[in-house]
C-alpha cells in the first residue's frame, strides 16, 4: 500500500510538472526570440531618420557605426537617377529577400547562416525604398533560454521529490497503524489476550484500533465469564456431594463402604481443583427489570426443606423466620438458591454435628435482609474469608461460596457482612436492594440512611431470633 501510494503520487506529480513546465519553457523561448528581434528593430529604427535626410555614404556609415557595428547591420540603397546603388555593411540576406521587402514595403525576417536577419524597409526622400538589414545571431535568440529551462527542470524535480517524500510519509502514517492492527489480530489469535493496538493514524484506522481494543476487552471478559460459570457450576456440585458424604457415614464398615467414601472424597477433591482453576471467574446473574427476580421467601422455604432433612439426621436444631409472606428481590431464582446452598453447605461442612443454625428473612423499607447464622466455632478472619479463592484454609474449602453470595448482593446494589451471631457462631448478613426500587450501586452499608435503618433492622432481629 505504501509503495502504491508513492507510485501514484510520482505519476501524478510528473504529469503535472510536464504539463506546466513544457509550455512554460516554450513561452520563455519565444519571449527570448521576441526580445532579440525587438532590439534589432530598435537598431534599424535608429538609422531610418538619417536615411530619410541623406543618402551620402560617409554620413550613413557614421550613423550605422553609432547605431550598431557594421558586422551586424547593413544598409541597402537602390540606384536612383544619376546615382549608383549604395551598400553599407556586410550583406547576409539573399538579394531576392531584399527585393521582396523593397517591393512589399513591410519588414520581414529570413534565416541565414548562424542566425537570422531583420529586413526593415525605409522610404527615402527620392521616393525609393532602402532596406536596413540587422543580423541577429542564434546565440542572442536563445540567450537565457537554457538557464530558464534548467531552473524549470530543477523546480520540477524538486516538486517530484517532495511529493514522493510526502506520499511516503503519508503511506507510513497509514501503513504502520494497519500493520500494528494486523499484528494485534495475530497475537490475539495466538492467545495473547493482553495485546492492544495504539489508537493512532488516520481517523478510520483510529476507529478500527478502538474497535479492535473493545473487541479484545470483550473477548477477555467473555473468557472470564466462562471460567466464572465453570467455577460457580462446579461449586453448586458441593450440595449433592455434601449429601453423599453425609450418607456415606451411615454405610457402616466394609470394603464397599470404604470405596464409596473414597470415591466421594476424590470427587470432592476434583471439584475443588476445578473451582480453584477457574477462581478468577465472576457469576452471571439475571438483570433486574420489570417482572424479573424471584420470591426470596419461597426459595428459602424450598431450600430449607431440603437441608432440614440432613439437619435432622445430624441432630441440628433449625429455625426459619420471615418467610410467611412473599418477598420479591431482583435476583434469579437459581442464583439465590445457589447462594443459600453455599452458605448452608458451609454450616454442615465447617461445624460439628448437632450445631444449630437459622435462616431469617426480613423485608425492610430500605432492603431485603437474609441472615444465615449458626452456633458453631465462628470465623477467625471474616475479611480473608470474603476473598475469592482463598477459603478458610481447611480441607475442602475454596473460598468461592461467600464470594458468590457477595457478588449476588452487589449486583443489586447491596452487600454482604460476616459477624458474630446471637447463637454464638457465625452470622452472614446479605443486604439486597428490593425489587421495584431504584438501584444504588456502591452505597451498601456506607450511606447514613442505610446505617440508621440497618440499626433498626438489627435490633428487630436480635429481639426475635432464638432457637426453640
Amino acid at each position: 500500500m505504501r509503495w502504491a501510494l508513492v507510485k501514484v503520487c510520482l505519476a501524478v506529480t510528473t504529469m503535472v510538472v510536464v504539463a506546466f513546465a513544457v509550455p512554460l519553457g516554450l513561452v520563455i523561448k519565444e519571449m527570448a526570440r521576441d526580445r532579440a528581434f525587438s532590439n534589432a528593430e530598435r537598431e534599424a529604427a535608429a538609422v531610418a531618420p538619417a536615411l530619410s535626410i541623406t543618402t551620402d555614404r560617409d554620413q550613413l556609415e557614421r550613423v550605422v557605426a553609432s547605431a550598431g557595428s557594421e558586422a551586424e547591420m547593413a544598409v541597402h540603397i537602390p540606384a536612383a537617377a544619376g546615382a549608383r546603388a549604395v551598400d553599407i555593411g556586410r550583406q547576409r540576406a539573399a538579394d531576392a529577400d531584399i527585393a521582396t521587402v523593397r517591393k512589399l514595403g513591410r519588414a520581414s525576417t529570413s534565416e541565414v547562416d548562424g542566425g537570422s536577419t531583420l529586413l526593415q524597409p525605409v522610404a527615402l526622400s527620392s521616393g525609393e525604398i532602402a532596406v536596413v538589414e540587422v543580423y541577429v545571431p542564434e546565440s542572442e535568440v536563445g540567450h537565457g533560454v537554457a538557464t530558464a529551462w534548467a531552473v524549470l527542470a530543477g523546480v520540477g524535480l524538486a516538486l517530484i521529490v517532495g511529493s514522493v517524500a510526502v506520499a511516503d510519509r503519508l503511506g507510513v502514517r497509514m501503513v504502520q497503524p494497519a500493520q500494528r492492527l494486523v499484528e494485534g489480530a495475530h497475537e490475539l489469535g495466538e492467545g495473547k489476550l493482553g495485546c492492544r493496538v495504539p489508537e493512532e493514524g488516520p481517523t478510520e484506522l483510529r476507529l478500527a484500533a478502538a474497535a479492535f481494543n473493545s473487541m479484545a476487552d470483550q473477548v477477555v471478559q467473555l473468557l472470564a465469564n466462562e471460567r466464572e460459570l465453570a467455577a460457580d457450576l462446579s461449586h453448586r456440585l458441593r450440595t449433592p456431594l455434601t449429601v453423599l458424604r453425609l450418607n456415606t457415614a451411615s454405610l457402616g464398615d466394609g470394603p464397599a463402604a470404604e470405596q464409596t467414601r473414597a470415591a466421594v472424597a476424590q470427587l470432592e477433591r476434583e471439584v475443588d481443583t476445578i473451582i480453584r482453576t477457574a477462581r478468577e471467574a465472576k457469576p452471571q446473574t439475571a438483570a433486574a427489570g420489570p417482572g424479573a427476580g424471584c420470591d426470596a421467601a419461597e426459595v428459602v422455604r424450598e431450600r430449607m426443606a431440603f437441608w432440614s432433612a440432613l439437619a435432622e439426621d445430624e441432630g441440628r436444631k433449625v429455625r426459619v423466620a420471615g418467610v410467611e409472606r412473599p418477598v420479591r428481590i431482583p435476583v434469579a431464582r437459581a442464583d439465590l438458591a445457589a447462594a443459600l446452598d453455599a452458605l448452608l453447605g458451609n454450616v454442615f461442612r465447617h461445624t460439628p454435628e448437632g450445631t444449630a443454625f437459622a435462616v431469617d428473612v426480613h423485608n425492610g423499607e430500605d432492603a431485603v435482609i437474609v441472615l444465615v447464622s449458626d452456633a458453631g466455632p465462628g470465623i477467625r478472619d471474616p475479611e480473608a474469608a470474603m476473598a475469592r479463592g482463598r477459603g478458610s484454609g481447611s480441607a475442602g474449602s475454596t473460598g468461592l461460596g461467600l464470594d458468590i453470595v457477595r457478588r449476588l448482593a452487589e449486583e443489586t446494589g447491596g452487600d454482604v457482612r460476616i459477624g458474630a451471631s446471637v447463637l454464638g457462631g457465625t452470622e452472614v448478613r446479605i443486604w439486597i436492594q428490593p425489587a421495584g426500587r431504584e438501584r444504588t450501586p456502591g452505597r451498601g452499608h456506607r450511606g447514613g440512611v442505610r446505617r440508621r435503618r440497618r440499626g433498626r433492622l438489627v435490633s428487630t432481629f436480635n429481639r426475635s431470633r432464638s432457637l426453640p
